[in-house]
């Protein structure tokens, strides 16, 4: 399981996140996502810790906190959901397709 770091400042690096995480255990692995067409940071990033305690004591120790000018959330992470096949959007919806 990893941990999702919401409200980050668009100037965190990675390295940032391993200092403040690895005080609270192993940091195993870091994903701090970036915009595909500017590169810049997302503002979130999941965090992988050594073992489960790990992870619940960042939690309970950042969630709220402030760190770099922002009130963190920090949580566990949600499995991600699976998208809809490309195609199946509002767009091909009957409702809203043009009539003739």
């Amino acid at each position: 399981m990893s941990i999702f770091v919401g409200n980050l400042s668009f100037a965190v690096t990675q390295d940032d996140l391993r200092e403040i995480f690895a005080e609270y255990g192993t940091v195993k692995r870091i994903s701090l996502p970036t915009d595909r067409e500017t590169g810049r940071v997302r503002g979130f990033a999941f965090v992988e810790m050594g073992t489960e305690a790990e992870e619940n004591a960042a939690i309970e120790a950042l969630d709220g906190a402030t760190w770099m000018g922002r009130d963190m959330r920090v949580n566990k992470a949600k499995p991600r959901e699976e998208r809809r096949p490309f195609g199946d959007s509002w767009a091909s919806n009957s409702r809203f397709s043009r009539q003739r």
